[in-house]
């Protein structure tokens, strides 16, 4: 009865969908928090669908006293098996460092207008921000200021490696980039989520485009990874 194989895969989906995003938190390695309803609704959508597609057949089984339904299945709708049964027994891991090697760091926004830095030492800031004061604020406010950024590693060469943040707008499908070069720390494996404390790397001319985007780190604490990770946003507690 090829119906209820159709209704097995839509019942696999729906599952597969209610375990990242209903019974787990691993839907967050691929979408931003505020998917996660539509996640369920969809989920909860395809289960449905599946079980009334199962009864039907069943009940038109018994109706013709044969049980056999001559509709095809799609070759295509035999796609959606392989990711059903990833989701449910193996998920995909989340973006890191992988990806941030592969793509240009996320453009800067132009800001020409700068409020003062609270006195706060070190200072908490996202990669963005310091990204934005490096290259932009004429003023040079960064300059001697002990930084707080926290991201995760993606190794470097020539004695640094980056800190990094992947933003995501919507999905996995339009993630950006946001790095910062840090020089100094342990040698620790990529991906490992860090919060690094430190200085303004000289390089070029602070307040301009040729300035470098980097930190002398002084202290780098390994940290777990912040609830919105995929966000360059100060670490939620």
């Amino acid at each position: 009865m090829k119906r209820s194989l159709q209704a097995g895969l839509l019942v696999l989906c729906g599952l597969g969908l209610l375990h990242i995003s209903l019974f787990t938190d691993l839907c967050l390695r691929y979408v931003k928090e505020g998917m996660r309803p539509l996640l369920i609704a969809s989920g909860v959508v395809l289960l449905l669908l599946g079980i009334a597609g199962a009864l039907l057949d069943r009940g038109e089984g018994a109706g013709d006293g044969h049980g056999h339904d001559h509709s095809g299945v799609p070759r295509v709708a035999w796609l959606l098996l392989l990711p059903a049964l990833s989701l449910l027994f193996y998920a995909p891991p989340a973006l890191g460092a992988y990806t941030a090697a592969r793509q240009p760091a996320k453009a800067v926004v132009h800001d020409s207008d700068f409020d003062p830095l609270p006195r706060t030492s070190p200072l908490p800031m996202t990669l963005s921000d310091f990204t934005s004061r490096v290259r932009q604020d004429r003023g040079q406010a960064v300059k001697g200021r002990t930084v707080r950024m926290t991201g995760f590693v993606t190794p470097g060469d020539g004695g640094s490696w980056e800190l990094t943040r992947i933003i995501l707008n919507c999905c996995a499908a339009d993630a950006q980039s946001v790095k910062v070069r840090v020089y100094g720390g342990p040698d620790l494996p990529a991906n490992t989520w860090v919060t690094v404390t430190g200085t303004w790397h000289p390089g070029g001319t602070l307040g301009t485009g040729s300035a470098a985007v980097a930190l002398d780190a002084r202290t780098v604490t390994k940290v777990p990874r912040p609830v919105n990770g995929y966000q360059d946003a100060l670490p939620l507690q």
